[in-house]
């Protein structure tokens, strides 16, 4: 009887020794060998997952399959825009419910990694910035500029009281055992010339005066000021890291690349695992003690969240790919990674590493500690197998790995052979929506110069007329031609992303620009009545700029016009904003209603066009996708709600769809009746769409 008490007596101690914790909160501090976590040195490994690139029904899944993968920290930026659209409206409902996701982090017994920028690029629109800042004169962005300042550290402490609020940081008992300020502000700092540097030293005063009790980082900022930390990003963070810029900071890592961002029109770059697992090793094999996958789920750009020419899908070749499904062999070998290297732990923290030669390209990395504590990292940096001989013990080293030895004799770990089963991703067609009488549809009008209300004698800046409200503006003017049927060259210069061409409402052409080069020019031939013609261009932006210096100087849309080479830009122009199926908000149930929908067919353009039909919720809990590969480019909702843009006309180099499957999460689902309504710029098929679930299968 005494034996079986045991158990459930320090159990209950160990329940009560966890509340004391929690109600004091813990110590987090660093020196130059890693974070220091409630007394304890840690080697931490970390992995991205963006709260409003999936839903709040999908976090308790991603994150505890990030905790089985051997993930200790989730990561995530903070999206100000989406938090607060308009200045001084702010949302934080449904996924961006970030409360919700630190305390779901919480329960599952992970840290977090909260950074809050607030500028994040992160291929989000605008690089996450609202764009009402843009308004408020006299701002420049990301400078030594009092106007933007203002707003940045009134943002900034508004998220850190409300984490402070929930008792979120880790001093409090809470998961956030870091935080991030700004965001690779080095790549630009030099544009800003004097105002730079000034503005690197107030972000960094700022965020250590409010005083969470965590660490602050600056990544890619080597002269981050004391204390904040400076870290690096990229792939191969082992080789390109010049190191902590003070000797009592500990190397660290906020962005590990698991893939590049895909764009529509380049077909997809991957990167193999065991690249990634070589360079993780590498890195920690140089004194690195926190390593961060960026991203580890990548997720869905929905609605118009993307920035410029990114696609809906995002970091979809991550170890849980944009469904949540767990993506081998990454996920798998990276677990086993993290095993190893946490087994060399008492080694790596508190031993003192020694670089040993074994070849040309090859050399043994060893931390000895006291008690024989020892692990080893044996690195082949040659493309081609090695035998090399250590302490007396032969081993084979694969092209371009990193053995790892934590007792300096048995390889536990080699970085290039990967035992996980690959998985295949099938996607099932539930249904057919291939029956005409099911759709109905909904002509887009186009908007003619005497139907604004708007006026200027000039070409106006796409982005700042819109201000983000609509991907659309149209552009009028209206013409005199004297002769019957005459043909004119129309040619006009933007600065994108996409452009339609309408005269007299009939369409005339289109062009588009891409990721590398926004800019365009549409030329094409048009035929005018006599008398007055109504010329309209549809600009289209496919979300705003999120990199780059002076992101308040951004422009797009046409910006020259000319007709047989007479200039046309200083005329009298008309401008709408959106689209009226957008103004009325036919793709909601109420919005549906209030506009006379037509049968299929019976449009008679055939771009421009909105459709609609109902279709029920596959059975069971697989993903649900969109299959679009018969449209062509716009943008999809269900049940009201945007799963993002599409743009499956844009061929990559290899001459496929960019993305051709669009996730529409279960929490968008009704059983039955669920509305579809698309909106499709140019000539796309609705009768070829398919909804399709999601599995994904090991490879036997």
């Amino acid at each position: 009887m005494e034996g079986k008490d045991c158990c459930p007596l320090l159990w209950r101690l160990a329940l009560v020794l966890m509340a004391v914790v929690v109600a004091r909160g813990w110590n987090v501090t660093y020196d130059g060998r890693s974070l220091i976590v409630n007394g304890q040195h840690s080697i931490l490994f970390s992995g991205s997952i963006h709260y409003p690139r999936s839903t709040p029904e999908m976090w308790p899944s991603l994150i505890a399959k990030a905790k089985q993968g051997g993930i200790d920290v989730i990561q995530t930026y903070v999206f100000w825009n989406q938090h607060e659209p308009q200045q001084g409206q702010y949302d934080f409902t449904g996924n961006k419910d970030i409360v919700r996701f630190m305390k779901e982090v919480q329960a599952q017994g992970l840290y977090a990694c909260l950074r809050i920028g607030p500028y994040i690029e992160s291929e989000w629109t605008y690089g996450g910035l609202p764009y009402w800042l843009h308004d408020i004169p006299g701002i420049v962005y990301r400078s030594n500029n009092e106007p933007f300042k203002f707003q940045m550290q009134k943002f900034t402490t508004m998220i850190v009281n409300m984490m402070k609020a929930e008792k979120l940081y880790a001093s409090q008992g809470g998961p956030i055992i870091l935080s991030q300020i700004e965001n690779e502000y080095k790549t630009v700092e030099a544009a800003y010339h004097e105002d730079g540097p000034p503005y690197v030293r107030w972000a960094a005063q700022m965020a250590v005066g409010l005083q969470t009790g965590v660490p602050w980082v600056m990544c890619k900022q080597d002269d981050a000021p004391d204390p904040v930390i400076n870290t690096c990003n990229g792939m191969r963070c082992g080789e390109t890291f010049a190191g902590p810029n003070s000797p009592n900071k500990p190397s660290i890592w906020t962005e590990n690349w698991t893939s590049r961002y895909p764009v529509f029109g380049k077909d997809q770059r991957t990167r193999s695992v065991e690249d990634i697992a070589f360079h993780v090793a590498l890195f920690i094999a140089k004194k690195g003690s926190y390593v961060n996958y960026y991203m580890y789920h990548g997720g869905t750009n929905f609605g118009r969240t993307a920035s410029a020419f990114v696609t809906t899908s995002y970091y979809d070749q991550a170890p849980l790919d944009e469904y949540g499904l767990v993506r081998q062999p990454q996920w798998g070998h990276l677990t086993e990674l993290h095993g190893a290297i946490k087994s060399c732990s008492k080694a790596l923290l508190y031993g003192s590493p020694v670089n040993n030669t074994l070849g040309p390209l090859q050399q043994a990395i060893v931390f000895r500690g006291s008690q024989e504590i020892c692990a080893a990292f044996l690195i082949n940096n040659d493309t081609r197998s090695t035998r090399i001989l250590f302490q007396n013990i032969p081993f084979v080293l694969p092209p371009k790995s990193i053995s790892i030895l934590p007792d300096c004799k048995t390889a536990v770990f080699n970085t290039a052979e990967t035992s996980t089963k690959v998985s295949t991703r099938t996607m099932t067609i539930n249904q057919k929506l291939d029956s005409s009488d099911k759709w109905q549809e909904y002509e887009e009008e186009i908007v003619s110069f005497d139907m604004t209300s708007f006026r200027a004698n000039t070409l106006l800046d796409h982005m700042n007329i819109t201000k983000d409200a609509s991907d659309y503006l149209w552009y009028t003017f209206r013409v005199q031609q004297d002769s019957p049927n005459a043909e004119a060259e129309l040619d006009v210069f933007s600065h994108g992303h996409a452009l339609h061409v309408f005269v007299n409402g009939t369409y005339a052409g289109s062009a588009h620009g891409s990721h590398d080069n926004s800019t365009f020019t549409l030329q094409q031939s048009v035929f005018f009545n006599k008398g007055i013609n109504y010329i309209s261009l549809l600009s289209v932006t496919v979300g705003f700029p999120n990199a780059g210096a002076h992101l308040e100087r951004k422009i797009a849309g046409p910006r020259r016009l000319k007709i047989n080479r007479a200039d046309f830009t200083n005329y009298a122009w008309g401008y709408q904003v959106g689209l009226s199926g957008e103004n009325k908000g036919i793709y909601t149930d109420s919005g549906s209603s209030k506009v006379q929908w037509n049968t299929y067919g019976s449009s008679i353009r055939n771009r421009l066009i909105w459709y609609k039909t109902t279709f029920d919720a596959p059975v069971g809990n697989d993903p649900v996708a969109l299959n679009l590969s018969s449209m062509g480019k716009g943008e999809v909702y269900v049940n009201g709600q945007s799963i993002g843009r599409y743009w499956v006309s844009f061929h990559t180099d290899s001459g496929v769809p960019s993305q051709t499957w669009y996730h529409i999460p279960q929490s968008f689902l009704k059983p039955k009746g669920n509305l579809l309504v698309i909106l499709e710029e140019e000539s796309g098929n609705p009768l070829g769409i398919t909804i399709e679930t999601v599995q994904a299968t090991e490879q036997q």
